[in-house]
């Protein structure tokens, strides 16, 4: 897609100004910051149902009112952190969605004491190069909702408690972290994206 500017873009940013700037920025460069990990992890599960641009314009708002989804703060929050939440026009006020991402920073705090960061145990799950289509182009983006490596991760999480994250989301989440590179052949952005993740050395476990 050819925009105002004359780039060529992925087909699904469109026009408006600030999902331009997410896709030319951070969707699919590589990420290794727990917190941004985090935010991201919960900020998918509150889109379910909604569009991700939806979440993309409240997220000053999330960030504010989930105290910049520090994990360990979050992880404790109460009961009338649940009603200030629930009263806060400015997020999505999903009771099941809010009750997930603070479950959801409990079990990350226990990802943390195994793995040693949360980064180390997502980077487990990026896919071989062979699994990966050798054509990156809108026919093959838009079938492509679910993969065998965001299924695997998606039923890890699973079994370990987390909620809100199934493998259509968990695939949405290894797009945007960069943990594959979706942005399409024709997209400035592409060659970009595959040399930030060249340079990136995935982190390990403890």
């Amino acid at each position: 897609m050819i925009s105002q500017d004359k780039l060529d873009r992925c087909f699904w940013c469109g026009e408006d100004q600030q999902y331009i700037h997410y896709h030319d920025s951070e969707w699919g460069y590589p990420v290794d910051d727990d917190r941004r990990l985090f935010e991201k992890v919960c900020l998918e599960g509150f889109q379910s149902g909604l569009s991700w641009l939806t979440i993309l314009r409240k997220r000053e708002n999330f960030r504010a009112a989930f105290d910049n989804f520090e994990i360990e703060k979050v992880a404790k929050y109460d009961e009338r952190d649940m009603d200030r939440l629930l009263a806060d026009a400015g997020i999505v006020r999903h009771k099941g969605k809010i009750a997930a991402t603070i479950n959801n920073a409990q079990r990350a705090i226990e990802l943390r004491d195994e793995f040693g960061t949360l980064a180390a145990y997502f980077w487990q799950f990026e896919p071989q190069h062979s699994e990966r289509p050798t054509q990156k182009d809108e026919a093959t983006l838009r079938k492509l909702a679910q993969t065998e490596a965001s299924q695997k991760l998606a039923k890890d999480m699973k079994k370990r408690g987390w909620k809100f994250f199934g493998p259509t989301t968990a695939y949405a989440f290894m797009q945007a972290m960069g943990l594959v590179n979706d942005h399409m052949d024709t997209c400035f952005a592409h060659q970009k994206a595959e040399e930030a993740r060249k340079n990136f050395t995935p982190p390990q476990p403890k």
